[in-house]
């Protein structure tokens, strides 16, 4: 989504010092007191003044100027974060495995497979025996976390936005009934 044609990144947007790096400050952590506390606004006031510097139109147009040339920079857009969400929402274990033991070589795993990879660990114990000495190589691989991205991917699709669904009336609206409980009798008031 463009915003630079819209009137609000069209005007020269009028900050005073202070806002201008508030405005900076805040988009490397979104922590409102932090980053007046940055932006040399005091200890004792900065978390009134971070959360006042929010409603102001002008420092929340700066700010989402400051987002959107951030994202166009990195190249990095709801599509892009979508994708790698579904890398490892949809990732299988089984595809970093010739067969049931043996693990398919790192180089010949393909970007996505290799996206799903959260953590490698190798351990090599030595064994001596009467056949001589046995080496035991362990290989521990953990994926990202599958239901942290279907749950991201929900959220960014509205899938886990609440529906209201009326079972019981058929679009009649219904009369309101309050009931209070006494010992085991329930009472319509």
């Amino acid at each position: 989504m463009k915003m630079k044609n819209s009137k609000i990144f069209q005007e020269k947007i009028k900050l005073t010092h202070k806002q201008e790096i508030f405005c900076y400050e805040y988009c490397i952590d979104f922590n409102a007191t932090k980053a007046a506390i940055r932006s040399g606004y005091s200890d004792k006031t900065a978390c009134k003044i971070g959360s006042e510097n929010l409603t102001k139109l002008d420092i929340k147009s700066k700010i989402k100027e400051l987002q959107l040339n951030l994202s166009e920079t990195l190249e990095v857009s709801a599509l892009r974060i979508l994708n790698e969400h579904k890398k490892i929402a949809f990732s299988s274990f089984s595809s970093l495995k010739n067969g049931w033991i043996k693990l398919k070589d790192f180089e010949k795993l393909t970007e996505a497979e290799k996206a799903c990879i959260s953590e490698i660990q190798t351990k090599e114990t030595r064994k001596t025996g009467d056949d001589g000495t046995i080496i035991e190589e362990w290989v521990k691989i953990k994926l990202w976390d599958k239901q942290k991205s279907l749950d991201s991917i929900s959220k960014m699709l509205g899938f886990d936005v609440a529906q209201k669904i009326d079972l019981t009336s058929k679009g009649e609206k219904l009369e309101s009934k309050t009931f209070i409980q006494w010992g085991s009798q329930r009472i319509q008031i």
